[in-house]
């Protein structure tokens, strides 16, 4: 047995995930992720009126509520029968668009710049602009209080960190500007969500919002600001970093097994004509397969604290949620061959999947969306690997794809927006489609948030909701080893990385970030 290393919490700032890793000649051989909080929403909603799904599956999430939200919206709508109108399409792709923007900006500078962003070499920088000169003052000013909150324990001046002083003092400063631009994002979602997060407008049968036109014209101000971020700062930043860590892809492919459940609607509603089309993609096959919420997706507990009622995997519409904690009171030990996990392992069709922005880029890119074709090829071109789309299997894939899933998104926001402008104009004010709750019924339905899949699935009987089961992106990539002892896509994804100094596992955290925990 090798060096064992566990880093607890390993998020910067917001989340619950403890990993362990097994470390010989140097690397990683063996790893376990353990997700520390229970959630229990499906043990909640037993019983309610279906309509409250809505509100309680937003903040299964703070960070991507809004797709929590549209995702449960969609499965009630699949019991009720009811299609949104088309208004109402729209209205949810310029908030998910919205947060889409959030998400991914602070993804990139605040949740995982600092694993290639040395904070302290900056001020070995020397600035001629004014402005950089004021960034270096407020970073030494900073550092010399010693009072660094949430990067007191950060790896500062390990081997690991790259980028020259003078790179370093720019993209802290755009560190700093990220914080301003990702809440104008916000305030983009609040203008037809009333607030963010957890917004109001959205419950099964389209949107309670109807806008007017100085509200999209707001709406669209803020975004056009966020996307020239995008455009001038950035992928700037990216295509900067790049050449310093191109090694990064030889690491982290995993299983090489992707899926999407799709998001961002056509006009037809349907998954697989989305921006970002449903689809699975196994190994490099490089096509991609259909998906079947009811037949292809099962959860095991083999090795998570939940009862195991059916001696093997549950498709989530007959699932059972029943925790049972084995571990240790504050979860400072985990059973490594028992169970160790707060996640239930979902697999499809019996294989662990990875979804997220990589996923959703290759199923838009397989699919012929030109945006992402136009996009991933020119980034491999720009890293010196033209054709080669075998690179994005890797932390340094993940780290691009977010970005390019970032761009393709506010891409499409001015067209969504004519859309609704031209609907409104043309006397089109439909925005909500009535439903009656049936006595009985079940439903399904399939969302990408930011970092990954979701999928919800009820069953009602007597009007109330009698089984709800959610099944959030944690599930897919932070799920531990499924009942015959294969590892989740994190897991597996460590096999392999390098670590320098095991005080200091740089590498480690790179790669679980690259996976948004």
């Amino acid at each position: 047995m090798g060096q064992r290393i566990v880093i607890d919490p390993i998020t910067r700032i917001e989340g619950h995930l403890r990993i362990e890793v097994e470390i010989a000649g140097g690397k990683v051989t063996n790893a376990w992720n353990t997700t520390t909080l229970f959630r229990g929403y499906e043990i909640i909603l037993q019983g309610r009126d279906p309509r409250d799904a809505w509100h309680f599956s937003h903040r299964i999430c703070g960070i991507c509520p809004t797709s929590h939200g549209h995702t449960a919206s969609m499965s009630l709508e699949d019991s009720f029968k009811v299609k949104p109108p088309d208004n109402a399409r729209i209205i949810r792709n310029l908030m998910e668009a919205a947060q889409i923007g959030y998400d991914h900006i602070l993804w990139f500078y605040i949740l995982n710049g600092f694993d290639y962003v040395d904070v302290v070499s900056a001020l070995k920088a020397r600035p001629k602009s004014p402005s950089l000169k004021k960034v270096q003052e407020r970073i030494k000013a900073y550092v010399d209080s010693g009072q660094l909150g949430f990067l007191g324990n950060a790896y500062w001046g390990a081997p690991e960190y790259k980028l020259p002083p003078e790179l370093n003092l720019e993209l802290v400063a755009h560190y700093l500007e990220s914080i301003k631009v990702k809440s104008l994002a916000t305030e983009a979602a609040a203008v037809f969500g009333g607030k963010f997060p957890y917004v109001m407008s959205t419950p099964p049968g389209g949107v309670t919002c109807v806008p007017t036109l100085t509200m999209i014209a707001d709406y669209q101000d803020k975004m056009n600001k966020v996307r020239a971020f995008v455009d001038d700062t950035v992928i700037p930043d990216l295509l900067a970093i790049a050449p310093y860590y191109l090694y990064l892809k030889d690491y982290g492919p995993g299983h090489k097994n992707y899926l999407s459940m799709g998001v961002l609607d056509s006009k037809s509603q349907d998954p697989y004509e989305r921006l970002f089309p449903r689809g699975a993609i196994f190994s490099d096959a490089l096509k991609i397969e259909k998906v079947d919420l009811l037949k292809d997706i099962e959860e095991y507990v083999g090795h998570s604290w939940y009862t195991d009622q059916s001696g093997g995997g549950r498709n989530p519409m007959n699932g059972v949620t029943e925790p049972k904690f084995t571990g240790q009171e504050g979860i400072k030990e985990i059973d490594h061959e028992g169970k160790y996990d707060w996640t239930k392992a979902v697999r499809f069709r019996g294989k662990p999947m990875e979804g997220g922005p990589l996923a959703q880029m290759l199923t838009a890119y397989l699919a012929g969306r030109p945006q992402a074709k136009k996009l991933v090829d020119g980034l491999l071109s720009a890293v010196g690997a033209p054709g080669k789309l075998n690179i994005l299997h890797s932390i340094l894939g993940r780290v691009a794809a977010r970005v390019l899933k970032l761009k393709m998104t506010l891409d499409e926001v001015d067209g969504w927006v004519n859309e609704l402008v031209a609907n409104i104009k043309g006397g089109d004010m439909r925005f909500y489609t009535p439903y009656e709750i049936p006595d009985s019924a079940s439903g399904v339905a399939g969302w990408d948030a930011p970092r990954g899949c979701i999928t919800d699935y009820n069953v009602i009987e007597g009007g109330k909701l009698k089984l709800w089961q959610a099944v959030p992106a944690s599930n897919w990539n932070f799920s531990p080893r499924d009942d015959k002892g294969v590892r989740g896509p994190a897991e597996e994804a460590l096999i392999g990385v390098p670590v320098q100094d095991p005080k200091k596992p740089l590498e480690v955290l790179r790669l679980i970030h690259s996976f948004d925990p």
